[in-house]
């Protein structure tokens, strides 16, 4: 099976603005859902069965976390459909925008169901590490600022080959 991950040649403007990246800080509600929409638009061609992957660094892991809650939740806030079928969501050096409100989208049985089945991956420098230390999904490398290293990158292709067994083909 395919799985298709944004390229880097494609051009993904977030749209969301980020004055503070902490827990108290405000979302930007309206760039975001432009932003997962864009995403859900870039989708939007792929046949139904590719696996469909979302990844970034940055304000892009968090447009693809934020993404991944429209996912598990099915649908956008305006209760129009989400369409696109995540099969792994990858964050590097990122954060998930609105998780103070997360616990409230993901309330009924069937996102919940879709939460647990998600593969997510998150890559992260120590810096950060204790405001996500408890998650599972995670891993921590403590010499890294806020860029990418080859380790990272091995890791990221070793896991997305154990979640979704490429066999050597990627696109």
């Amino acid at each position: 099976m395919l799985i298709k991950f944004l390229k880097p040649n494609v051009t993904l403007y977030s749209g969301f603005d980020v004055g503070d990246i902490s827990e108290d800080a405000p979302d930007d509600i309206e760039g975001l859902d432009a932003a997962a929409a864009h995403v859900a638009n870039l989708f939007s061609t792929e046949p139904a069965d590719i696996k469909l992957g979302v990844g970034g660094f940055s304000m892009g892991a968090a447009t693809s976390l934020y993404s991944a809650t429209y996912f598990t939740h099915g649908k956008y806030e305006n209760g129009n459909p989400y369409p696109p079928n995540l099969s792994a969501v990858v964050g590097l050096s990122g954060w998930l925008p609105c998780s103070r409100t997360l616990k409230n989208k993901i309330r009924q049985d069937e996102a919940a169901r879709r939460a647990t089945c998600l593969p997510i991956l998150l890559c992260h420098g120590k810096g950060i590490y204790n405001h996500i230390h408890k998650c599972k999904l995670s891993l921590v490398y403590s010499w890294l600022g806020h860029y990418t290293i080859p380790e990272e990158m091995e890791d990221v292709c070793a896991w997305l080959t154990s979640k979704l067994g490429l066999g050597g083909r990627s696109a």
